[in-house]
């Protein structure tokens, strides 16, 4: 894109000026390109088992040890040693085959899948406390 701005405005320069606009259009894309490989390779997407573990999930059908959770509008297969009934809120600890296993949630309330434990961050959870208002969190 920096090419092309450099390119029209090239046209328009006179005398020596246009040939050190396209140099410098040249450069600019280079590193506009060296920036944009910089930002998709932090920012992969995420998939497959490591993007579940970690999400909470609704207990759709009792885990006496297997069960159904829905985790992210999708119908899973569950295992969990603890059980959990029907509504209960689990979390994913990992995958076996298609399976998940699961754990129940100990402790908060709440099903959003940020919340990552407020009290191993050292914060006090009285004073930090989240209220939900149409799917939004605020502090």
């Amino acid at each position: 894109m920096v090419l092309l701005l450099a390119i029209a405005l090239a046209l328009f320069v006179p005398g020596p000026w246009n040939l050190l606009v396209l140099i410098g259009g040249v450069f600019a894309e280079i590193g506009e390109v060296i920036w944009g490989r910089r930002l998709a390779r932090r920012w992969r997407p995420k998939t497959g088992a490591e993007a579940m573990v970690g999400k909470r999930a609704q207990v759709s059908s009792p885990l006496n040890p297997t069960g159904q959770v829905h985790v992210n509008g999708e119908l899973w297969e569950a295992r969990s040693t603890a059980g959990a009934d029907v509504g209960d809120t689990v979390v994913v600890r990992g995958m076996e085959g298609l399976t998940l296993v699961v754990e129940p949630v100990t402790g908060g309330s709440s099903s959003h899948s940020d919340d990552v434990g407020a009290d191993s961050l050292g914060f006090a959870q009285a004073e930090y406390e989240r209220k939900e208002t149409n799917g939004d969190y605020k502090l």
